[in-house]
């Protein structure tokens, strides 16, 4: 199957990151959400990393004004996946909601159409159950920022078929990114991971075994770690890593209770960078101020 029209369902910081690198990788990007001033927002943020890109040299005028032209956004959701190659879903990380748009994307794509989550804890087996076509469902389990992390998990849900796998695999590549296959357990292979150790950091800290940034300091330096795991957890925002953690404490037990300091800054709206505070707390250009 060729691949040359890719729907992104969501615009959040996940959502436009994969429309991004799809658009660089030439693909038809059509961009979706509930909400024009999102999508609006997304849009913006794209250009501004790709004229990053370019101050930089990493990427050429002509094919950053490419890429754009290459975007387009609806809040329409019908009209967005109704002539896709491929929809990949990237909302919020509820088991409830995404099931509710498998339902409607099996009902309005083309029956050849591979439905893809970008889930980093769910079961695509469960979330390919509400469509007619779980063989044709998978989860492309992307990282965070899209555009510079190279990783894409694949995960086989228990009827994935080797063709959506390898379909799957091929927009990966051409997007720039390598790909790791996995098979389906909660957390796969890098949430488990990563949901575990940053957890624990987040507990350090309620003990006072030492500050936020000595225990990033400690795991840059000493484990070499490329982001400490409370830097990260504010990257990948606490809302949802506490969705994450919830999911990972109800399916794989104790390890994965999420820190008391987690459902308080969740609570009190510190969703990390996004929100301006977390672990830390951010300036307008995201940097890290205290």
């Amino acid at each position: 199957m060729i691949v040359e029209k890719v729907a992104v369902i969501g615009s959040g910081v996940m959502g436009r990151g994969i429309a991004h690198v799809a658009a660089l990788g030439e693909f038809d990007v059509r961009l979706h959400d509930v909400e024009r001033a999102a999508l609006e927002r997304a849009v913006r943020n794209i250009e501004q990393e790709m004229n990053k890109a370019i101050k930089r040299g990493r990427l050429g005028e002509e094919a950053a004004k490419e890429a754009l032209g290459r975007i387009s956004t609806t809040d329409d959701l019908r009209e967005a996946v109704s002539d896709a190659d491929l929809v990949i879903e990237a909302v919020l990380e509820k088991m409830d909601l995404k099931l509710e748009i498998f339902g409607k994307l099996d009902g309005w794509c083309k029956p050849e159409a591979v439905l893809a989550t970008n889930t980093s804890t769910m079961s695509p087996t469960e979330i390919a159950a509400g469509t007619g076509r779980p063989d044709r469902c998978i989860a492309m389990h992307f990282f965070n920022p899209v555009h510079r992390m190279k990783l894409v998990e694949l995960i086989r849900g228990l009827e994935t078929t080797d063709e959506t796998v390898e379909v799957a695999r091929g927009v990966a590549e051409r997007m720039g990114k390598e790909t790791v296959e996995v098979n389906e357990f909660p957390g796969f292979v890098t949430s488990r991971i990563s949901c575990l150790v940053g957890n624990e950091a987040m507990n350090m800290l309620v003990e006072g075994v030492a500050s936020a940034p000595d225990i990033d300091k400690a795991l840059r330096l000493g484990l070499g770690y490329p982001m400490g795991p409370l830097e990260l957890a504010d990257l990948v925002g606490l809302d949802t890593r506490l969705r994450n953690l919830q999911y990972l404490h109800e399916t794989l037990g104790e390890n994965y209770r999420p820190s008391p300091l987690l459902h308080k800054l969740v609570a009190a709206g510190h969703h990390g960078k996004k929100s301006g505070r977390g672990i830390y707390e951010y300036d307008e250009d995201g940097n890290i101020v205290r």
